[in-house]
């Protein structure tokens, strides 16, 4: 095994879902009198047909760049307010929101968590996961809320000016029951505003519109 080879060990052990307890045994200082006994085992072995391009592939795919640290300049408190359609004819609802934005695991992902309180809805908490899959190229996200008992998943797409991030989010509506699509669009208005624009189908005529407008500023 090749010094390289030794260097990108942990990531490899993240690929294979050996996870952290079998690296720290790998990393740990033997005792002195089985040094020498040791020595060939802290050299780990790629699974057959590996290259050091596949361990090189796998380091990648966990290396923050600068599409998470696009999300992660988001880090900090957000407070504005938030105006709610239920449907494409009815009247606005409109409340105070905040969202915490928390960067975790070094950087690689945000946590997002949003409270407020819907009139005549009671009080409101979600709480999301966001991040850049380095493998499909692609933003990801997975979010829950105190008002749901389905997890929303989502992929999105920054626009070239950096300015513009849309994400396509996926839930169960519990209306049809059936798998439905969210359109949302974030966009920085200044270097600590931003819009967020959410578009839905309703689902009696499955006519989409506009089911959320946020105004946001950064404290």
């Amino acid at each position: 095994m090749t010094r390289t080879t030794k260097l990108l060990a942990p990531a490899l052990l993240a690929a294979l879902g050996i996870g952290a307890t079998v690296g720290s045994f790998a990393t740990a200082e033997p005792a002195k009198e089985t040094k020498a006994a040791s020595a060939e085992t802290k050299e780990m072995k790629l699974p057959a047909g590996w290259t050091e391009d596949d361990v090189k592939a796998c380091v990648m795919a966990a290396t923050p760049g600068k599409m998470q640290a696009h999300l992660a300049k988001d880090a900090g408190t957000w407070v504005g307010r938030c105006t709610l359609w239920m449907g494409p004819d009815a009247e606005p609802i409109s409340c105070d929101t905040t969202r915490t934005v928390t960067p975790i695991m070094d950087g690689r992902y945000v946590k997002i968590e949003i409270a407020g309180e819907m009139p005549g809805m009671g009080p409101f908490s979600g709480l999301g996961i966001y991040g850049y899959d380095n493998v499909t190229g692609k933003f990801v996200s997975t979010s829950i809320e105190n008002q749901s008992t389905g997890i929303m998943n989502g992929t999105g797409e920054l626009s070239p000016d950096g300015k513009t991030l849309t994400w396509t989010n996926k839930y169960s509506c519990p209306i049809t029951k059936k798998p439905a699509a969210m359109r949302e669009v974030h966009t920085a208005t200044g270097r600590n505003t931003k819009t967020i624009e959410v578009w839905g189908a309703e689902p009696k005529s499955g006519k989409e519109f506009k089911m959320m407008w946020i105004e946001l500023t950064k404290k």
